[in-house]
C-alpha cells in the first residue's frame, strides 16, 4: 500500500513539516512526501487541494495532511479534501491558551520571520563558519563558541554550518591532515581556546567510502591511511580530555544536538 504525506502553509511550512515527518517517523512504512509552503489565496488552496484529491484517486489512500494556518477560509478548503487533517498547532495552541487565559494571535510568517531576533545571530554565524572553515585561518578563534576538530571528511564542515544555520552558533572547525600524524597535538595557537574545542571522529570503513567518492583508489582514502589517522586523533582526544563523538550512525542534527549539550552553548533560534 502506496502511503503519501502532505505538510502544507501559508507559511513557509517548516512548523508542519518537522511535526509531520516526527509523528509519521515512528511507522515503520513508506511515505511519499509533498511540501507545499505559502498557500496564502483560496486560489491556490483549491489547487492544493485537487492536488490532494488526484492523489486519493492514483493510489486509493487517503493522504496524511498535516497542515499551519492563519487564515481560516484557506484551511477549511484543505478540511474539504479526501486527505486525513492534522492541525499540528491548534491542540497545543488550545492548551496554553486555557492555562494562560491568554488568546492567541494568530499572524502570518510568524515563526520564521526576518524579524525575529535569533536571524542577525544566524546569519552572523554563518558567516563566522565559511570564513573560519578548514583551518583556513585561526585568527578569529577568540569570537568562536565552538571549535570542531578532526581528520577529513569527518563531518566538520556540515556540523559548523548546521550549527550556524540553525542556532547561530559560532562554529569554527579545524582539520587534523596527514603531515600532523607523526607528532599529533594541538597547534599552539588552539591550546588557549582548549574548552572550545570539541572533536569529531568516524568509523574508518565509513571514512574510506567517502574519501573514495572524492578521491578513489588513493593513498588519502585507503582503509589503512584512515585507520591511522583516527587512531591518532583519537588518541589525542583522550590524552588532552577533548569532548568528542563518533559520527558514523548520527544525523548532522543529532551531531549537533550533542556538541550542545556537552558544551553547553546558548541556542538563538527563536
Amino acid at each position: 500500500m502506496q502511503h503519501s504525506a502532505f505538510y502544507i502553509s501559508d507559511g513557509t511550512a517548516i512548523t508542519a513539516e518537522v511535526v509531520g515527518h516526527a509523528i509519521l517517523s515512528q511507522f515503520p512504512l513508506e511515505f511519499t512526501h509533498t511540501t507545499v509552503p505559502f498557500v496564502e489565496n483560496l486560489s491556490l488552496a483549491e489547487q492544493v487541494k485537487e492536488q490532494i484529491n488526484s492523489c486519493y484517486k492514483t493510489t486509493g489512500t487517503a493522504p496524511f495532511i498535516f497542515y499551519t494556518f492563519v487564515d481560516l477560509q484557506i484551511m477549511d478548503v484543505i478540511q474539504k479534501s479526501a486527505g486525513i487533517c492534522f492541525d499540528v498547532l491548534n491542540p497545543f495552541t488550545s492548551q496554553v491558551a486555557a492555562v494562560t487565559g491568554v488568546k492567541p494571535e494568530a499572524k502570518l510568517h510568524r515563526t520564521h520571520s526576518i524579524n525575529v531576533n535569533s536571524y542577525d545571530f544566524r546569519i552572523d554565524a554563518i558567516n563566522y563558519a565559511l570564513a573560519n572553515d578548514d583551518g583556513v585561518t585561526t585568527q578569529n578563534y577568540q569570537d568562536a563558541d565552538v571549535i570542531l576538530v578532526g581528520v577529513s571528511r569527518s563531518g566538520k564542515t556540515p556540523t559548523s554550518l548546521y550549527l550556524a544555520m540553525q542556532y547561530g552558533i559560532k562554529a569554527a572547525n579545524y582539520p587534523f591532515i596527514n603531515e600532523d600524524m607523526d607528532n599529533l597535538k594541538l597547534p599552539p595557537e588552539m591550546k588557549q581556546y582548549k574548552n572550545k574545542i570539541f572533536g569529531l571522529t568516524i568509523d574508518a570503513n565509513r571514512l574510506s567510502a567517502i574519501r573514495n567518492e572524492r578521491l578513489a583508489n588513493s593513498r588519502y582514502a585507503s582503509i589503512r591511511q584512515c585507520r591511522m589517522e583516527l587512531k591518532e586523533v583519537e588518541l589525542l582526544y583522550r590524552k588532552e580530555k577533548l569532548p568528542f563523538i563518533n559520527s558514523t550512525h548520527y544525523s548532522v542534527e543529532e551531531i549537533s544536538a550533542r556538541i550542545i549539550s556537552d558544551m553547553k552553548l546558548e541556542r538563538h533560534k527563536y
